[in-house]
């Protein structure tokens, strides 16, 4: 608590009042949105006991040349740092910056991302950082894959650690759902044990794009978004397999509209506590009665397991959550 003093002239004498300053405090409960702004698709991790969101700016396709990040010690209070990823530092990418999906290695910083390139088709690209702020800078001078496989659309990516050291990246739409195994240093793919490179994991017929994939107790979780991306009946669906090659099978949708909250949720990341069983869930919706596409924003919940493994429904709030003291993270 501060004291702060004003100084009164009173008929030839001065008067001193004392006045209480409340201190500032941070915001203890992040609300929802998290983020200020459109945003959408956001990717969520945790870098040296800091939280990282690094989002799309849902803004018209063609004005996507960039990508922001926010940064928070408790997830709740975020600092954004603007154009971390910028289309002046990636020469084959046009428009249409869109889902980042980041990670870290050896003590750098990625974040792979889909865009239309020069010649207009989608392809998927990777930069890399020093910290996770940036600057980034394009990692290969050119695009990670620019082909479609088995049918899936080459957008979407996100970057699955396995227990045993070995980066995958998860990707694909219209559709087509992909797993690859990724080199060392991120410039290709490196073959399954039966020789294929491009191993199709798409779980069911109403899989559409944003696949996210996490491991827990030893079981693999493939998450992904259905509908369409601006509609109202966009929403999140999971499955669970032995391996990261699969078989899945949709078990359950996970999160969808609710006509008190939001609409359209989906395109999500998961954050965990390291040494918890906390888990937290970072995704996009629509406000209630906007018809316009692009806006979505940025929110997060708290997500939870029942004893069986089964993930249950992910409630969405408008109070989000309470801080989280990553400072304490061993």
């Amino acid at each position: 608590m501060k004291l702060g003093f004003n100084i009164v002239l009173i008929s030839g004498v001065l008067l001193f009042a004392c006045t209480v300053q409340k201190p500032k405090t941070e915001v203890r409960n992040s609300g929802n949105p998290v983020l200020k702004g459109w945003y959408a698709d956001p990717d969520a991790a945790i870098f040296k006991k800091e939280g990282w969101i690094v989002p799309t700016s849902s803004i018209d396709c063609q004005k996507q040349v960039y990508f922001d990040a926010f940064s928070s010690k408790d997830l709740v209070n975020w600092t954004k740092h603007e154009r971390v990823v910028d289309s002046n530092n990636v020469k084959w990418a046009k428009t249409c910056f869109w889902a980042p999906g980041i990670t870290t290695k050896s003590k750098k910083y990625y974040i792979f991302f889909s865009a239309k390139g020069r010649n207009f088709s989608h392809s998927i690209g990777v930069c890399v950082a020093n910290k996770p702020g940036g600057p980034y800078k394009d990692l290969l001078g050119k695009p990670l894959l620019s082909i479609r496989h088995n049918g899936a659309q080459p957008i979407d990516q996100s970057i699955f650690k396995d227990s045993d050291g070995q980066y995958y990246m998860v990707y694909g739409g219209e559709a087509h759902c992909n797993i690859v195994k990724l080199k060392d240093d991120f410039s290709g793919f490196l073959p399954f044990d039966d020789g294929t490179l491009f191993k199709e994991i798409t779980p069911g017929k109403d899989f559409v794009e944003g696949s996210v994939m996490f491991v827990r107790n030893k079981k693999y979780y493939l998450m992904w978004s259905e509908g369409l991306w601006f509609a109202s009946n966009y929403r999140v669906a999971y499955g669970v397999a032995d391996s990261p090659a699969g078989p899945f099978k949709r078990m359950d949708t996970i999160l969808q509209g609710d006509d008190k909250i939001a609409s359209g949720p989906g395109h999500h990341s998961i954050i965990n506590i390291p040494g918890t069983d906390e888990w937290y869930f970072i995704y996009h919706r629509r406000p209630l009665g906007d018809n316009d596409g692009n806006h979505r924003v940025t929110c997060i919940d708290k997500m939870y397991f029942n004893q069986d493994g089964t993930i249950k429904r992910v409630q969405m709030t408008n109070e989000g959550i309470e801080a989280v003291n990553l400072l304490a993270i061993k």
